[in-house]
């Protein structure tokens, strides 16, 4: 089984080498590379997928002196390298949240997630899936309930979480230790209140990029 080829970009040594080391240890991702500057970064990159070993997913913290996780995704797409964005922040509000699902970044986790949230975005990325850290998710529902949708309960703000995050009736269940017949009843449940008639519907407004109900 070939590993997920990852490259890590963050100034601050110490938190480069933490997550080396936690993600190397999973067993299923190489770390192909390292910097602080999100230019050599860019550069590296671009060498890998040239010479035919491409990296599968950076992992970038979003802001750093003169290029960020952002500037790094956009630079990723004109490259035309088949690199996956997971950007690490320390900043869950919003607006930076919604601009960086914007910009062909495949996940967004913060820094103070556990590590195995932060492993779980690797994978997804190198899967082509976008993945949303759980409590942004979360938090991205309650920013917007409340003012122009009907009020969901503290449940049903969890389950539009993870359908946010794409997964199953089956999978919320498990998260939620409840019977799939109750994760679906939830589901169906949050899209009557909400008025809508699918799942991606109700995932693209958790995530910001859909109309109000």
């Amino acid at each position: 089984m070939s590993k997920i080829r990852t490259y890590l970009v963050d100034d601050h040594e110490i938190v480069r080498q933490g997550l080396r080391a936690f993600l190397e240890s999973a067993g299923d991702v190489e770390v192909v590379g390292e910097t602080a500057d999100g230019r050599q970064a860019l550069r590296e990159i671009d060498e890998l997928a040239r010479a035919g070993c491409p990296a599968d997913v950076v992992v970038t913290d979003l802001l750093m002196p003169e290029v960020g996780g952002l500037e790094i995704a956009r630079g990723v797409v004109e490259l035309g390298a088949p690199t996956r964005v997971v950007v690490l922040s320390a900043y869950g509000d919003s607006d930076r949240v919604r601009r960086a699902l914007a910009q062909e970044v495949s996940a967004y986790v913060m820094k103070s997630s556990r590590p195995d949230t932060i492993l779980a975005s690797v994978r997804a990325a190198a899967k082509g899936e976008q993945y949303l850290d759980p409590a942004l998710a979360l938090r991205l529902v309650q920013a917007v309930d409340g003012r122009t949708t009907p009020a969901l309960t503290k449940r049903e703000h969890e389950v539009a979480a993870l359908v946010a995050e794409g997964k199953s009736n089956l999978e919320i269940a498990a998260d939620l230790f409840v019977s799939e017949r109750t994760a679906r009843t939830h589901v169906s449940h949050i899209l009557t209140k909400l008025n809508f008639r699918s799942r991606v519907q109700l995932a693209l407004w958790v995530r910001g990029d859909g109309p109000d109900p």
